[in-house]
């Protein structure tokens, strides 16, 4: 009875089954209506044919053969795949095998896309040979259209920003985040001396190569090939009327990338950076020390310091710019666009001294004389003091 009982339940679900797929393929049948006007058109004209011949016994069987055949296999290999409305995206890494792949398509895909990719993997010997990378399916494409795709690495570039941030750490954990690169092993090329060497850089300078933008990069990039790309878009970046700027100002790229960094953490509004630069380019000129918080907030390593106090000044660091004149050995940060195009771009004056405004609306109180600017010093000293900020 226990035997004849489960019998009837596996029957049951078989049936639910059918019931299902039938129920799915209906609603196939009615969403491609359209498609199936046009072929009982064709239908009407065939039958004409048919009639004259004699055959119409033999070849409406074989009709209905073919349009439920046809039927399936559209529906399992050129309707959506994914079922969805908005472009699904799988990522093929160095570690994927066929089994790992299917189990991130499960997530993306519909039953009777998931079957059709099985399929045709299977068919195809897709598990020996498995291309790394990051594929779009589109909500209009089938499974076959996007087998293709997958199966010979037609993938879909990036759009990568290279942001603008204060260390190479921070750059190495944001490309881990956006494209197959281990972060590790970026700070280890970063920091190698012979790899910064064939760029044409140092350890030190080597931010000077990334400029914060906006490029169309393949997620499955090797470190390599991502290296040789940043320095071609630097060398673009580096035109001519950039080139001639900088040489006016008897300047090096390495050097209007290592100021504008520090004008950068002095300030975020652009309009200002210009004569900031020309401050710190007097001083330059003038052979005497930078002066610059940001030097010594990077020296220290604490970026989130709000006050530079005078014990602070004294730390043994090659950035440290209140004991060692000329510029930094490379920049503290990757300093924005804005932050180079106003080091060639800027304001000439006689400025040697500046000051963060005591209203703390992120602008500056410029000097010409030390007198000057220990009076501007004072009025921020006091309005430190009245916020508490330590």
């Amino acid at each position: 009875m226990n035997v004849e009982f489960k019998f009837h339940i596996a029957k049951i679900s078989q049936i639910e089954q059918k019931k299902k797929f039938l129920s799915n393929y209906l609603i196939f049948l009615s969403t491609h209506y359209h498609n199936f006007l046009l072929f009982c058109n064709f239908a009407k004209k065939l039958n004409k044919i048919i009639m004259k011949i004699g055959i119409r016994k033999y070849v409406y069987p074989m009709l209905i053969c073919i349009l439920v055949i046809a039927g399936i296999v559209y529906y399992f290999f050129f309707s959506s795949m994914t079922g969805k409305d908005k472009t699904q995206y799988l990522y093929i890494d160095r570690d994927d095998n066929i089994d790992s792949v299917l189990v991130k398509l499960k997530d993306i895909t519909s039953l009777h896309g998931m079957f059709a990719f099985q399929t045709l993997a299977r068919h195809t010997h897709y598990s020996e040979k498995i291309r790394t990378g990051r594929y779009a399916i589109q909500p209009s494409e089938g499974a076959f259209v996007a087998f293709r795709h997958i199966k010979s690495g037609m993938q879909k570039p990036v759009n990568l920003t290279i942001p603008s941030v204060r260390t190479m750490e921070n750059l190495a954990a944001v490309l881990s985040e956006k494209l197959m690169l281990d972060s590790t092993e970026l700070i280890q090329v970063f920091q190698d001396s012979a790899i910064c060497h064939k760029y044409g850089y140092t350890p030190q300078t080597m931010p000077c190569m990334f400029i914060p933008n906006t490029y169309d990069i393949y997620w499955n990039v090797t470190t390599d090939a991502f290296l040789d790309r940043m320095q071609k878009e630097s060398k673009t970046f580096w035109n001519e009327e950039r080139t001639a700027k900088a040489n006016k100002l008897k300047l090096t790229p390495e050097q209007v990338i290592t100021m504008a960094s520090i004008i950068d953490e002095e300030t975020s509004n652009d309009g200002e950076k210009p004569m900031i630069a020309g401050m710190y380019f007097n001083r330059l000129k003038a052979d005497m020390p930078l002066q610059a918080d940001p030097t010594v907030k990077f020296a220290i390593g604490d970026f989130s310091l709000r006050r530079i106090y005078n014990n602070m000044l004294f730390i043994n660091s090659p950035y440290n710019t209140y004991k060692n004149t000329g510029l930094p050995p490379g920049p503290i940060r990757i300093p924005t666009i804005a932050g180079i195009d106003a080091v060639l771009n800027m304001v000439h004056h006689d400025y040697l001294y500046m000051c963060a405004k005591e209203d703390f609306s992120g602008k500056h109180n410029f000097a010409k004389t030390y007198s000057e600017h220990l009076s501007n010093a004072a009025k921020y000293s006091a309005a430190l003091n009245n916020r508490g900020i330590k």
